[in-house]
């Protein structure tokens, strides 16, 4: 097994590693934040820079496995659903957010059944593609540390320091939110035009 794919499963048993440290009982706060929304973070950080690296080394040392296409797209999925589904359950992030998430996944992966059963048609990846992928690593990083809820800027309750960092937070939520959207109309279009026969 070459570098990459392993870089790539690494990446996947960050994911377990994630979900229990809120279940490991880590006290402390470090400027207000508790550690464990911090050590959460940095695993995550971790296992983004990772997504980098793997594709990085793949293209760079010609590694480009039909293993490595298969999991590198499932270990993302895995890893911001996981970091999702966290955010909801520490009430940082509304279900409705990851759900449209999700339903972009499931749409985008029975496109690729669709095309790879059409002769391995691809659609490249779209500038919607790109911003949903930056925006949700940054929003997601970000809600790991804020101290407030998804949207609570708005509320009239927050100041200064804090209302700015929950105002940023919830736009790049928003951002993601939209351009996940736009990105599965994308390949709502390529589809459409697989199963035009």
């Amino acid at each position: 097994m070459n570098l990459p794919n392993k870089l790539t499963i690494f990446r996947i048993i960050l994911v377990p590693l994630m979900v229990i440290i809120p279940f490991i009982g880590i006290k402390g706060e470090i400027l207000r934040i508790p550690i464990e929304f911090i050590i959460i973070d940095l695993i995550f950080i971790l296992a983004s820079l990772t997504d980098k690296l793997d594709g990085y080394l793949a293209r760079k040392n010609n590694q480009v496995t039909t293993f490595g296409k298969f999991l590198d797209p499932l270990a993302d999925k895995i890893l911001v659903l996981g970091a999702m589904m966290m955010l909801v359950e520490m009430a940082k992030l509304p279900a409705w957010i990851p759900i449209i998430v999700l339903a972009r996944e499931f749409l985008v992966s029975g496109y690729r059944l669709i095309a790879v059963e059409k002769g391995g048609q691809v659609i490249a990846a779209s500038k919607w593609g790109k911003l949903k992928t930056v925006t949700q690593m940054i929003a997601i990083i970000l809600a790991f540390i804020d101290l407030n809820a998804f949207g609570a800027c708005f509320t009239g309750n927050l100041h200064g320091l804090e209302l700015a960092f929950n105002a940023i937070v919830t736009i790049m939520m928003i951002i993601q939110t939209i351009a996940t959207i736009f990105s599965g109309a994308d390949y709502l279009k390529g589809a459409k035009k697989l199963m035009s026969d």
